[in-house]
Order: C-alpha cells, then structure tokens, then sequence
C-alpha cells in the first residue's frame, strides 16, 4: 500500500491519502516474548485435548513449568487463538422464532375410562447391541 522507493510521493503524502498518521508507517511491532509463546502453546495444547475447558478450568489446572498464572492472561491467549470453551451461549431458555407453537390438547379433557388417554415416551436409551 504504502511505497518507499525514492521516485514514490512522499510519505507524509501517502499517508494523508490514506487516512492514516505517519507514525504508523514506521512502526515495527516487536515479537512476543518466548515465554509467552510456549505458554500460548501449552494452553492450545490442554484446549485440544480438553476442549471443553475454558479460561477458568485451564486456569488452576496445575502447571509447574509455569508457574503462577492469571485467567485474564489465559483470556487473552485464547482470545488470540480464536479459541473458546464448548459450553452452552447465553439466552437458551428463549424461543427461537422459526419454532412452533404447539396448543396442549389435553386441557380441559378428564380420563373417562381406560385407555382413553395415551402417551409415549421418546427417551433413547442405548442398549448393550448398539
């Protein structure tokens, strides 16, 4: 986007055509630090084998390579990661739109004799030949 060749505009130029402040074209980010790194790495390593877990659990799981850790540090790492805990969202209990509303056909209906009023139960339960 930006050219530093001797025959391009200016760079204060260019960067009044883009929108954006000079010093931003001469910033270098620097690396993260190796620590960080083979942190970011061992929780990306427990969060594969456990991806249930989230900042919490991973948290105070015990690690004693490296030592003391915060959740908001583990946060942020997972955050990077684009990696989150597989845990129901907020909001279940709400309708969704697309479903139905379905009346109870039962109200008002007393058992007059028997086998007047049949159910079922839809309840899978896994039996022992599959």
């Amino acid at each position: 986007m930006v050219e530093t060749d001797l025959d391009a505009l200016p760079l204060q130029v260019q960067a009044d055509l883009l929108g954006i402040s000079r010093s931003s074209l001469y910033y270098q980010p620097s690396p993260p630090p190796p620590e960080e790194v083979a942190i970011t790495h061992r929780i990306d390593a427990r969060y594969t084998a456990h991806p249930l877990y989230g900042s919490r659990k991973l948290t105070v799981l015990p690690t004693e390579e490296f030592g003391s850790r915060n959740r908001k540090r583990i946060q942020r790492s997972m955050r990077e990661m684009g990696i989150a805990g597989i845990v129901p969202g907020p909001n279940l209990s709400k309708r969704q739109a697309q479903a139905g509303i379905y009346p109870y056909l039962l109200r008002g209906i007393t058992a007059q004799h028997p086998h007047h009023i049949w159910g079922c139960d839809i309840t899978s339960i896994r039996l022992r030949g599959g």
